[in-house]
């Protein structure tokens, strides 16, 4: 299958808020967009957010209207479960092959959710990286769009694939969907492939999985948000407790020649907003955060000020080297304080570790022929009509993405006129 939307159509490739703002920001003046995403929804990490800056905004305040924006707005075709396979040509002039994965229910869906009822089989909630299971059968998440199931087949018997589709009384169930390859013809690319939390289990000295009580940064947004898996109850992994210590291990990655030799700029940040989820539900909490140096840029100073002087919460200058698991449930942190020398030995029942960003494009990126800097990150190369945008370009917040994402989607309009 070929198709084309004539000279000066415009491939973005990511559909999270810089995908999206660089689909729209393009599609508005005009320009025909194919929008693909490799996840079976848009939105990308911001709608595993709680809250994001500059205003602690949940994530339906930023991405609902900008999905009522792609979905009225005809010159922007869009494409889940999708990825780039090969790209040929040249600029204004590029054809790109792509995939589409099954997702096992077509577009006669309504999101009743009979299938998921009948369904008996389950898998991890990736949504919620893995806190909870879920049925194969499924809804990625309860702002997904488009909103529509996707079953997971390869982990269904065949009792439980009979049952899917018997449940269905719209005909939405299609067990013999296949793999869809098709070709586009576009004038410009931008990569707006984001970011993935660095692997925690890569930094051994942290033990990441000898305790349900040492969690990812990521894992505190879904924690604390009222659609993740503790309805927004700040709970401990694994028994529930309600903590009454918690530890932050910053640059967990970061700033490692071993692991991601960037700052990955938004870590710092995320700790101080995780600090007030805790305080809302927690006031009285004891906080320990061991840090490297503290990095929050220009507007956030004073959101800095608040928690620093916050009387329940030690800021700890060293890294950490160890952590522990205790038979109690919690964990046992150990790191140098470099301003007084002494050890430092503290147990929490929580700990949360500020994982970096690694951008997601990676080797697949530089097989299509991306250009990268030293971190992964994609570069711009404009007389390619190839553009990098949002945290496929650097580690920035969501803020600096939509500016970066509309910055490259006015010149990505510009190859081929």
């Amino acid at each position: 299958m070929s198709d084309t939307a004539g000279n000066g159509a415009v491939l973005v490739v990511g559909g999270g808020i810089s995908g999206l703002t660089a689909a729209l920001e393009a599609a508005e003046v005009g320009n025909d967009v194919f929008l693909i995403e490799k996840n079976p929804y848009f939105g990308g990490r911001v709608a595993q957010l709680n809250q994001y800056f500059p205003k602690l905004c949940p994530p339906t305040c930023g991405l609902e209207i900008n999905f009522k924006r792609i979905k009225d707005n005809r010159k922007i075709r869009t494409y889940t479960l999708t990825t780039v396979k090969s790209i040929s040509g040249g600029p204004g002039n590029y054809e790109v092959q792509l995939e589409t994965a099954p997702r096992y229910i077509n577009s006669n869906c309504t999101a009743c959710g009979d299938c998921a009822q009948a369904c008996t089989s389950e898998i991890d909630d990736a949504f919620n990286f893995g806190m909870r299971k879920i049925k194969a059968a499924y809804l990625p998440h309860e702002m997904a769009f488009p909103r529509r199931y996707v079953l997971a087949k390869e982990a269904c018997s065949a009792e439980c694939l009979s049952a899917v589709k018997a449940a269905c009384k719209y005909d939405a169930v299609d067990l013999d969907m296949q793999p869809k390859t098709f070709s586009l013809k576009v004038s410009a690319i931008v990569w707006s492939t984001g970011w993935n939390p660095y692997d925690a289990n890569k930094i051994t000295n942290l033990n990441y999985a000898s305790s349900p009580a040492i969690i990812t940064n990521m894992m505190m947004e879904r924690l604390a948000a009222d659609n993740g898996p503790t309805k927004g109850k700040i709970l401990r992994p694994g028994d529930n407790k309600e903590p009454a210590s918690f530890a932050f291990v910053q640059c967990a990655g970061s700033r490692d020649e071993n692991h991601l030799e960037h700052c990955s700029y938004i870590c710092c940040m995320a700790t101080f907003k995780h600090i007030s989820y805790i305080r809302s539900q927690y006031p009285d909490a004891k906080i320990y955060v061991f840090y490297i140096d503290l990095r929050t840029p220009g507007k956030y100073e004073h959101f800095r000020e608040k928690y620093m002087a916050d009387a329940n919460t030690t800021f700890i200058k060293g890294k950490v080297a160890d952590i522990v698991a205790e038979r109690d449930g919690g964990v046992t942190v150990t790191a140098e304080d470099a301003v007084s020398g002494r050890k430092v030995h503290q147990k929490v029942d929580l700990c949360v570790l500020a994982t970096g960003m690694e951008p997601a494009l990676g080797d697949q990126g530089r097989a299509l022929g991306v250009k990268l800097d030293g971190n992964g990150f994609a570069v711009s190369e404009p007389e390619k009509g190839m553009f990098a945008a949002g945290c496929a370009k650097s580690a920035v917040d969501v803020y600096t993405s939509g500016q970066s994402s509309t910055a490259a989607a006015l010149k990505a309009i510009q190859i081929g006129r």
